[in-house]
């Protein structure tokens, strides 16, 4: 294989951006992530986290053995030459065809008219150029001028990614003309209409608006199903191709799981190893495991290990060696929700967690409040879907997840970072007094005919996926104070995250949120987050929050908005109010209602804070 390096990225994007069949868009190209079956597994650093693991398995087969981080080298390349320089994530060109932007020139850069201009020292710079071009009418100096990737793609609903059929498209079908095209615009805005792609040959031309929407489907082949991450072509796909944009936002939806690593209930020494794992994996007998703990115990690394004999923690190692430490997971959240609400909440090294007062004002509504100093959390990737994001479906309308590599994996692309977080936990008969009234009964039946309707016409399952009006208010109160804090605690809104506790089911009452930081470093643990969470200071900060929810700057429009006359997902909700960043939501800014949580000029009677009772 040619490895040459062409840009970097974070890690941490591998898992929400630009992961397996993702296209990165460079500065002077675009590129493709292949599929994991060609990343250098032995760069691949793994992470442990059992009950991540038991779910993984569950949905991607028992044949997974364990989560990885994308390759990476503790090494410092000194030159652009040296062997650490090209540890990374294998990418390739993608789509093939290339743009002149000094003539037009429509070709694949594999077709020969392109040349590749390498730049070790600045791989950024790396680019396609269209070598001795003069011009759209030839009669300019022979140059090189740059090379840009076309702008249109083919993409499917079953995750299928291909390049525009540019001679099908402009000979309209299947055409024995090979002649060279050309793209120019023909009007000074960029819009469609003003695009055209032209056949130098036989003259044949089309404009790109003939490619999209209803006359996009008569006027484009069937999709290849191909999957140019994996260079593979599954044949036929009964999907429907459509035109998209190279960066379109729905070219790619991350398929992921994610645990908060708690502490274990009764296995204080396996969660010790757990901890310590890194210390104990390479440990090849109890003599060398001897001389680890005894650095341990001098350094005061890992607490609580000098109570345990060599015997026992060599046990405890070949268990979690074996995979006896797997966890049957049906739930991610709940074990997390019991240990939130646990009268002795556990600690770990990677988990410390302290009980506080509620806030005099709140203490009818929250029931308690936990600050979590440390926590860690692991995200692994499953899968991508493209057109339609994975929440956009629900069960067996849920749209197909596109495969990671070749076969079934035996490990998955996961990450790590740690954090801090502020956890509330309501009270359940204030929460069913609440829901047992007929204003809120009235917005649920509201928002449950805006859902129902808006997955109709998608053609999925109506009764499948509501996630409840007890959800929404949670949900809604969670971007408010998101919203806040960012204003307090020093980190950028984008860099909080929420998750929310409310199942019912099984008997279950959960009612709870937790709002907390995480990143790959220790940036994340400064503090700046929990602080806020003392009484005196979460007090006023919910106040404020609840207050300027009262008020949108897009009212009256906002608080009159009602999901089931247009068959939307959130209801008096709006990017001036409600609306975080897709990185902080779990659910993707849906199902939400400020009128749940406050009252608005619309609606005074529903809210959970200073609704009429």
């Amino acid at each position: 294989m040619n490895k040459t390096r062409v840009g970097e990225i974070r890690p941490s994007q591998l898992l929400w951006t630009y992961g397996p069949g993702a296209l990165i868009d460079l500065p002077n190209m675009s590129v493709i992530t292949l599929g994991i079956d060609q990343w250098d597994e032995t760069r691949c650093e793994e992470v442990r986290e059992s009950r991540l693991l038991s779910a993984v398995t569950k949905v991607m087969g028992p044949q997974v053995e364990s989560l990885k981080k994308p390759p990476m080298t503790d090494e410092e390349p000194t030159s652009p030459m040296h062997a650490a320089a090209l540890v990374g994530v294998p990418v390739k060109p993608f789509p093939r065809w290339l743009r002149c932007v000094k003539c037009g020139l429509l070709s694949p850069y594999d077709a020969g008219l392109f040349d590749l201009k390498k730049s070790p020292y600045r791989p950024e710079a790396t680019r396609f150029v269209h070598k001795g071009c003069t011009g759209s009418k030839g009669n300019l100096k022979p140059t090189d001028a740059d090379a840009v990737p076309a702008r249109f793609l083919l993409a499917c609903r079953a995750g299928h990614l291909d390049d525009f059929p540019w001679h099908w498209f402009v000979h309209g079908g299947p055409s024995s003309c090979k002649g060279t095209l050309r793209f120019y615009e023909s009007g000074a805005s960029l819009q469609t209409e003003n695009l055209w792609v032209k056949c130098d040959t036989c003259g044949a031309s089309r404009n790109m608006a003939q490619a999209s929407g209803e006359i996009g489907r008569q006027n484009l082949p069937a999709c290849r199903g191909r999957h140019p991450h994996l260079d593979t072509f599954e044949g036929s796909c009964d999907e429907a191709p459509r035109a998209i944009n190279l960066g379109a936002t729905n070219g790619w939806f991350a398929v992921s799981l994610s645990v908060l690593a708690i502490p274990k209930k009764g296995d204080s020494l396996g969660q010790l190893i757990q901890d310590g794992w890194k210390v104990f994996e390479k440990c090849k007998n109890e003599i060398e495991l001897e001389i680890r703990v005894d650095t341990l115990k001098d350094m005061g690394t890992l607490p609580g290990i000098e109570n345990y004999s060599m015997g026992e923690i060599w046990k405890a190692i070949e268990a979690l060696r074996s995979g006896g430490d797997s966890e049957d997971q049906s739930d991610l959240k709940h074990p997390e929700w019991e240990v939130f609400t646990a009268d002795e909440i556990p600690e770990g090294a990677n988990f410390l967690a302290e009980k506080v007062g509620v806030p005099s004002q709140f203490n009818k509504a929250i029931e308690r409040t936990v600050l979590l100093k440390r926590l860690r959390e692991v995200n692994a990737l499953l899968g991508f879907t493209r057109v339609e994001a994975p929440e956009e479906g629900a069960g067996t309308s849920a749209a197909p997840r596109a495969p990671l590599g070749k076969g079934a994996p035996t490990w998955v692309p996961a990450f790590e970072v740690h954090g801090e977080g502020i956890f509330l936990k309501f009270d359940s008969k204030a929460l069913e007094a609440w829901e047992a009234k007929n204003a809120v009964k009235r917005l649920d039946e509201r928002m449950q005919k805006g859902y129902r309707g808006w997955r109709q016409k998608r053609d999925l399952d109506p009764d499948e996926g509501y996630l409840g009006v007890r959800h929404a208010m949670l949900h809604t109160l969670s971007h408010l104070l998101i919203r806040e804090l960012a204003l307090e605690c020093g980190y950028n809104a984008a860099s909080i995250r929420e998750r929310i506790y409310a199942d019912t089911e099984d008997g279950r009452d959960q009612a709870g949120i937790l709002i907390y930081t995480a990143a790959a470093d220790s940036d994340g643990t400064l503090g700046g987050l929990v602080d806020l969470g003392q009484p005196a200071r979460l007090g006023p900060i919910l106040d404020q929050a609840l207050r300027r929810a009262q008020i949108c700057a897009s009212d009256p429009l906002c608080s009159e908005h009602d999901p089931s006359k247009d068959q939307s997902l959130h209801g008096a909700a709006c990017h001036a109010c409600c609306l975080v960043s897709e990185t902080s939501c779990e659910v993707g800014n849906r199902n939400l209602d400020r009128a749940l949580v406050v009252p608005t000029l619309e609606n005074q009677d529903a809210a959970f804070f200073g609704g009429s009772q």
